[in-house]
């Protein structure tokens, strides 16, 4: 690590920096120390910063591998099997039953992340009913997830980075400015829980597009290797993980989820607000040791709690 200096008229800008190596690419972390610091000053900050880009090359490189805790070759067949004996083949929906289905998974995936609307405001808010007496904002975005359920409906695109930015897009723009915008470099993302605790810490900036992009060469050579559960149960984990966009990462990372399902003509699943708690649990299992068991058990859950709802 070495200390760089940024003089601009009598402003001195201060920043540790550590740079290595990632294959051909020279990868550099910064952090910002100040400006027009004393020697002493400089030297305090520089080893609390190095503590800090410990932790992020930490988590640069846990985040490499999609797929670094690998189930059991008998667990792999467990998922083919349940795919190949049509357990789930549900993805046939009526248009009755996909209405059902957009109204169920845009409450509770925007409810997850605070939204206030009840299922039966969103209910009214998809038949364009009268509009409740709530935040425009959960309005609009429960409009924007109806319509990117559409969007994985329908579209013939494969998975991209433009494809994720696009979701972003669909679901945010009428509610944020950066909608359909990775993060840039310099915004970090740190999630606490309610203790202040950090819960989990998003990739740096400046690997956000390289990290997204290595996810989509891991589906691109994997789809006809593992089962659609598998696969979209990792590019979700993955994708989270990385927390590529300022905020809505989380029903982004769930359409996406379902993007996958549906791309291996399997029936799309709707995580409930009622096991928010494991589906956190589940993230935090996969980011902490790359275990992948936990979502999946969750996913084959609501699965079943879907087939009920759908009847």
């Amino acid at each position: 690590m070495f200390i760089e200096k940024r003089k601009r008229g009598r402003v001195t800008k201060y920043y540790a920096v550590h740079s290595f190596r990632e294959g051909k690419h020279l990868i550099k972390i910064r952090k910002y120390l100040g400006q027009n610091l004393s020697p002493i000053e400089v030297y305090e900050r520089e080893k609390k910063a190095w503590t800090a880009i410990q932790e992020q090359l930490r988590q640069y490189r846990e985040i490499r591998d999609p797929l670094k805790y690998v189930l059991s070759p008998r667990e792999l067949k467990q998922l083919e099997t349940l795919e190949a004996r049509g357990v789930f083949k549900v993805i046939h929906l009526s248009e009755d039953q996909w209405r059902r289905f957009s109204e169920l998974f845009s409450y509770n995936t925007n409810a997850i992340e605070g939204s206030t609307l009840t299922l039966r405001e969103v209910v009214s808010v998809i038949e364009r009913k009268k509009k409740p007496q709530k935040p425009v904002e959960d309005i609009a975005e429960t409009q924007g997830v109806v319509e990117a359920i559409n969007y994985i409906r329908k579209t013939k695109n494969e998975l991209s980075r433009n494809l994720i930015a696009e979701l972003h897009k669909i679901v945010f723009k009428r509610t944020k400015s950066f909608a359909g915008q990775f993060r840039p470099l310099g915004i970090e993302v740190v999630i606490r829980d309610g203790a202040g605790n950090i819960a989990h810490r998003g990739a740096p900036s400046n690997q956000v597009k390289t990290l997204l992009q290595e996810l989509v060469a891991w589906y691109t050579k994997n789809k006809k290797r593992y089962s659609g559960i598998l696969l979209a149960a990792v590019v979700h984990n993955q994708f989270e993980n990385i927390h590529p966009f300022q905020d809505g990462n989380g029903r982004v990372g769930r359409l996406l989820m379902n993007f996958i399902l549906l791309k291996n003509k399997l029936p799309p699943v709707n995580i409930e607000l009622s096991r928010r708690q494991q589906y956190y649990e589940a993230l935090q299992e996969y980011q902490r040791y790359g275990n992948i068991r936990p979502m999946i058990e969750l996913m084959l859950k609501e699965y079943k709690q879907l087939k009920k709802q759908l009847r």
